[in-house]
């Protein structure tokens, strides 16, 4: 009884004050909420009817009917440095689409940038001041850039034109960024006809320090094709390389460590492989740089493991060391991984998102701490699924994109009071 009496008194407290959230920047979030508002709390390892869930919640969620596209692939998020208003990116086969989630029970879909050529199933897409560079594996794609500004003032189900088409290269299956410096590096593309790997393959690299005017800075071709790549300004443990710039390029066999800092003259530092290697795909530095968790995106299918993170000690950036190795609790395969704080957020296809505390990593101790799948009918291991994970908004909400499902938002499981 006397709980209920102060309830009320509680949420006008939390909505005055406390806005009914917290952002703990060691990546151990806490949200308290005092009233639902919608969410649908995963209780009894099930959320929203039919989503298996350990410690997260089920917030909101768009199909891709209402998108207007057949399958999902990547995500990124933007945060409006003006109106504080956060925005999910979707990659579709057809396009980019935009999805308010400031109020996240009730997200808006604004609408859709098309692809620039025609559709695919491969699409990457990041942010770097207020600016979408999106790239694509359809031929001839191009990189398309375009001012997120303009989501602040459109209406809903509005179909976008890019800012820039910059076609000095075609297809590429990916795009990073380093927004301390102010490049793009755009991975695993080819000319505009699609007939010649640009840079074996490699990286290239891009300008957009101004973001409406990218610049071509010519590329790096010594190693082979990168798959996926982080790419660093370096804080790390190892002294030779402090304010160096730093790509890790996840070479299908091999990590491949590069000096790029002069983009005239790139420099080799090391590479380091692993055993039993199916496809080295995409990998994240913890927060302090001294490790690297890199995910294998074909061992389980040609190995047979349960979902496998390597992780690599990076203490020494011209001698790497295999630190250890993570089994998860299935057999799905893992795609995108990110670090925030001592969390590792896993998109693990038909196991959709997992995450793994990484708090203890030096002394080889991490263990999964949550979940929330997104694909419930089974956990194999096959090309269905979560594809990306987005952690890093402020408010604690978690995008993930999926194959089949389109976007979900997730958040840390509320604790009532």
């Amino acid at each position: 009884m006397k709980k209920n009496l102060l309830s009320p008194l509680l949420s006008i407290i939390c909505i005055l004050f406390c806005n009914c959230s917290r952002d703990d920047t060691s990546g151990n979030e806490q949200i308290i909420e005092m009233t639902n508002q919608g969410v649908i709390p995963c209780e009894n390892g099930i959320a929203a009817g039919k989503y298996p869930c350990k410690g997260y919640d089920f917030v909101s969620h768009i199909t891709l009917e209402q998108m207007n596209a057949e399958t999902g692939n990547d995500s990124w998020g933007w945060t409006d440095p003006v109106t504080n208003k956060e925005y999910a990116l979707i990659g579709l086969d057809n396009g980019t689409a935009f999805i308010d989630i400031s109020i996240p029970e009730s997200p808006r879909y604004i609408g859709k940038l098309p692809t620039a050529t025609v559709s695919s199933s491969w699409r990457d897409v990041k942010v770097y001041n207020n600016t979408a560079f999106i790239v694509s594996e359809a031929k001839g794609h191009g990189l398309q850039v375009f001012d997120l500004t303009k989501l602040r003032n459109a209406g809903e189900a509005t179909t976008f034109t890019a800012d820039v088409h910059y076609t000095d290269f075609g297809s590429a299956h990916n795009i990073v960024i380093n927004p301390l410096s102010g490049y793009a590096y755009v991975v695993g593309a080819k000319n505009l006809n699609g007939s010649q790997a640009l840079y074996n393959g490699g990286p290239l690299f891009i300008n957009i320090q101004n973001p409406l005017v990218p610049k071509n800075e010519g590329g790096y071709a010594e190693k082979a094709y990168s798959h996926d790549a982080q790419v660093i300004t370096y804080n790390g443990p190892d002294p030779g390389y402090i304010g160096k710039e730093i790509l890790i390029g996840s070479n299908e066999n091999e990590l491949a460590i590069v000096d790029i800092t002069d983009k005239s003259n790139p420099i080799a530092i090391s590479t380091i492989s692993y055993a039993q290697v199916g496809y080295t795909h995409q990998g994240w530095f913890t927060e302090d740089m001294k490790y690297f968790l890199l995910g294998d995106e074909l061992d389980e299918t040609r190995e047979g493991f349960n979902t496998r993170t390597i992780i690599f000690n990076m203490e020494d950036l011209d001698v790497p060391q295999e630190h250890m190795m993570f089994t998860g609790t299935t057999s799905a395969i893992d795609h995108n991984g990110y670090v925030k704080g001592n969390l590792f957020y896993l998109a693990n296809y038909q196991a959709g998102m997992r995450v793994i505390d990484i708090s203890d990593i030096a002394n080889k101790n991490i263990a999964e701490i949550g979940f929330f799948d997104t694909f419930p009918t089974s956990n194999a291991a096959d090309f269905k699924g979560a594809w990306n994970v987005y952690p890093f908004f402020k408010s604690g909400n978690i995008v993930i994109s999926d194959i089949n499902s389109g976007f979900i938002l997730v958040r840390k499981k509320m604790i009532k009071i």
